[in-house]
């Protein structure tokens, strides 16, 4: 009796079967990978607002933002890039956060989920992760000469200062370690000069980003956004976090001034 084998026919058939099982199965695995990476990054934010409520404990104010400590250097030395980032105290530094300065090891500070595609900016924990905003955690002096207005320089609130803390905006997905609304709205107070990096922070996905002045590399995740349907992380000034639509911290300049006003704690 002659052996049983596949012909070319029934090969091909198998093969399609294959092809389309794969079609089908690989997209489920994508989308559940980017689901764990979102949830990774909402307990980064869970961690980091604890571990600002736990400053704002012992020093009744959220910290910095950023100050510059006159020239002490912090614990685990200097982050950032010398090319374009300030050299000085960051926000996580006075809240007990050390950051690795390896990307590949698990760090509370960085998002799994970020899509910078220029290698000095992925290597960066200031660029693509969290930023504070700074309507709260003010700088100690201004940054450049476009942060010289009052509302982001100057001791930080705290907590009790705020009217609505579980509707105020405090971490967020962010292109930089500091973002404030004038990132959020299409026509800021004043015109940002992007020479300078913290002034190219964005809300990934948010749809103003596409027009705005970016620095190469920030295009992937400022635009298409980083998690599914361009959703954001946000821990909230009551120590809850939460996902949100992109579209949900945009700021709007009206006849009667800007929108969004609670969220961002606009002053």
């Amino acid at each position: 009796m002659r052996p049983t084998a596949f012909t070319l026919i029934e090969l091909l058939v198998v093969i399609s079967i294959l092809v389309m099982l794969m079609a089908i199965v690989f997209p489920v695995f994508a989308s559940s990978r980017e689901q764990a990476q979102a949830i990774a990054c909402r307990t980064n934010i869970h961690q980091l607002l604890l571990s600002l409520h736990n400053y704002e404990a012992e020093h009744q104010s959220l910290p910095y933002g950023f100050d510059f400590k006159d020239g002490a250097r912090p614990p685990g030395g200097y982050i950032g890039n010398l090319a374009f980032d300030k050299l000085g105290w960051w926000w996580f530094h006075f809240a007990g956060v050390i950051p690795h300065k390896s990307r590949e090891k698990p760090d509370v500070l960085r998002c799994p989920s970020k899509k910078l595609e220029d290698r000095r900016l992925d290597r960066n924990v200031l660029c693509g992760n969290y930023g504070v905003n700074r309507s709260l955690c003010r700088t100690s002096s201004a940054m450049n000469s476009t942060s010289l207005q009052k509302p982001f320089v100057g001791p930080p609130l705290s907590t009790s200062n705020l009217h609505h803390p579980g509707s105020t905006l405090l971490v967020v997905d962010s292109g930089y370690a500091l973002i404030s609304w004038w990132q959020a709205t299409a026509e800021p107070p004043v015109p940002l000069d992007d020479s300078y990096i913290e002034n190219t922070p964005y809300v990934p996905g948010l749809g103003i980003n596409k027009d705005r002045s970016l620095w190469p590399g920030q295009t992937s995740d400022a635009v298409g956004g980083r998690h599914p349907n361009k959703t954001v992380n946000i821990g909230f000034a009551d120590a809850h976090a939460d996902g949100r639509q992109a579209g949900d911290l945009l700021v709007e300049k009206t006849e009667e001034g800007y929108t969004n006003t609670l969220l961002w704690q606009i002053q």
